[in-house]
């Protein structure tokens, strides 16, 4: 049978749709939202290889998602189902970190955050730490 999504989501576009996801669940993007997600991608060793051009179509897919009644149960499957269970941690570190960029965590993005972490079964424990660091690497003075 022929594979019928002629652009699957690679590790990378997953990490990015939910940056993405992350940032927009408040229904604004900050520009400090924007700028975490554009150094992540500039910087981290796990986007080495990704084409920064398919920033714009995972927004576009995350917005879409976004407007059906069980998108973000969509989103969830397709992280679950392209991104490797070994960059689930990173994947929530990669969220905390957007969340936490414009220096405060609105209600919607606590509830998204919970449920990433249920999705991609983050244990509470490594759960904590991760929030931790990203609060650390945050504060201000």
């Amino acid at each position: 049978m022929p594979d019928t999504d002629p652009h699957p989501l690679s590790p990378q576009d997953c990490l990015v749709a939910l940056m993405i996801a992350v940032s927009a669940s408040d229904e604004s993007i900050g520009t400090a939202e924007l700028v975490k997600i554009q150094s992540a991608v500039n910087n981290l060793p796990v986007f080495a290889e990704y084409d920064e051009g398919r920033i714009p179509t995972m927004s576009a897919l995350v917005f879409d998602l976004f407007e059906q009644e069980d998108g973000l149960d969509a989103l969830f499957g397709l992280i679950r189902d392209n991104l490797p269970t070994r960059l689930f941690e990173t994947a929530y570190a990669l969220a905390c970190d957007v969340a936490a960029a414009d220096g405060t965590l609105k209600e919607t993005e606590l509830r998204l955050l919970e449920e990433v972490r249920y999705e991609l079964e983050i244990d509470r424990l490594h759960a904590a730490a991760i929030e931790r660091g990203s609060r650390a690497r945050h504060m201000r003075l």
